[in-house]
């Protein structure tokens, strides 16, 4: 295999694009031996559909599109990184009994903690901002032939 495969898309920052986002995540890594039926790329996809949706919503509008980029290092590494323009990094907000809103973050680092991985946001040459969740890759990546089928 490679040193790394990765994947990126960059898409509108609009609600309907959280559902986009998480296909296109789960799609790329089941092309890369992850079986979208598996504990874990339930993981991936509830921790991207929190990203994606923090992207649309914690921005205000300022950011029109955000990009979503997968990584996956030596077969030992899977990054998933969620970048938009908006300055403002994520944070936790308190969570009221009757408050719909301000848990993405704490499911996201619990999520990425039980899974032995880690969360972290940097800021962009540009003026916004990634939040990357890095997580232990525990599945033999399948190569894909120029057809775009997987070898076995």
């Amino acid at each position: 295999m490679a040193d790394h495969l990765e994947a990126s898309v960059t898409l509108p920052s609009d609600p309907a694009s959280v559902s986009a986002a998480r296909a296109f995540v789960v799609g790329t890594l089941g092309e890369w031996g992850l079986p979208a039926d598996t504990d874990g790329a339930d993981t991936v996809r509830l921790i991207v559909s929190e990203l994606a949706t923090n992207a649309v919503q914690h921005t205000f509008g300022q950011s029109p599109t955000f990009t979503v980029e997968v990584r996956l290092e030596r077969d030992e590494q899977l990054r998933i990184g969620v970048t938009d323009s908006h300055p403002r990094f994520p944070k936790r907000l308190p969570a009221a009994v009757q408050q719909d809103n301000g848990r993405g973050m704490v499911i996201i680092r619990c999520l990425t903690a039980e899974c032995g991985g880690r969360l972290r946001v940097r800021p962009t040459r540009e003026g916004g901002k990634t939040v990357l969740i890095e997580l232990p890759w525990t599945v033999p990546a399948r190569p894909v032939t120029t057809a775009g089928q997987q070898e076995p």
